[in-house]
């Protein structure tokens, strides 16, 4: 008897030790769950975080290869500059009161220029449209003195459709006050892409210009 109650007991023992065991078991695996939900947690918000930081204006992930092929082949320049401010001012501006030409960023008048076509003589003033590239807009601008049927080709482009819009979406034409060494510029806030003469390619580049930075400033304003 004895014999068998030390079995029976024995048995006991080692069910109770497996369950323990299993127990233990259970619990680490519920802890690593819950770390790894918590690990995962945090990635998903830095990286929100990072998306957030990296927003508004910013466009560093923009991948340009296109554009910069199409300057290329144009014999056209694409730069991109430093935002230099976008603070409102009274004063009226010039040119040298902005590090490039023509200016692609800066302090501004408050009323910004509205889109459209602007007769030659009856452009808006520098610190108006600088305000205008602020909102996302893109200005095609070509120099005094411009042939009348190059300017007829930048208002074909103009009017093009882009963005799934009407054409002239967040545009705008008119000849250059900044004294800007080139013939023809595409400008976008922080960017412009300039060109020394008028061709069917630099059109080319110009329209890729517009569709990729179209609307991409520090204020989205429809």
């Amino acid at each position: 008897m004895s014999s068998r109650q030390e079995e029976k007991e024995k048995r006991k023992r080692e069910r109770l030790e497996r369950e323990a065991a299993e127990k233990k078991a259970a619990k680490r695996k519920r802890l690593v769950q819950i770390i790894g939900g918590v690990v995962v947690g945090a990635a998903i918000v830095v990286g929100v975080v990072l998306a957030v930081a990296g927003g508004g204006g910013g466009d560093s992930d923009r991948d340009d290869s296109d554009l910069q092929a199409a300057a290329t082949k144009a014999g056209c320049t694409v730069r991109s500059f430093p935002d230099e401010g976008q603070q409102h001012v009274t004063e009226e501006l010039t040119k040298d009161d902005f590090k490039t030409n023509p200016p692609t960023s800066g302090n501004h008048n408050v009323t910004p220029a509205q889109d459209g076509l602007y007769a030659t003589g009856n452009e808006p003033k520098i610190e108006n449209w600088v305000h205008t590239l602020e909102h996302g807009r893109i200005l095609f601008q070509y120099r005094p003195g411009s042939d009348k049927a190059d300017v007829a080709q930048l208002e074909k482009l103009f009017n093009e459709k882009v963005a799934g819009s009407g054409g002239a979406y967040h545009s705008v034409l008119m000849r250059n006050n900044s004294d800007m060494p080139f013939q023809v510029a595409a400008v976008a806030w922080r960017h412009y892409m300039a060109c020394r003469e008028l061709t069917p390619k630099s059109i080319d580049a110009m329209r890729i210009f517009r569709e990729e930075l179209l609307d991409k400033a520090p204020e989205k304003i429809p």
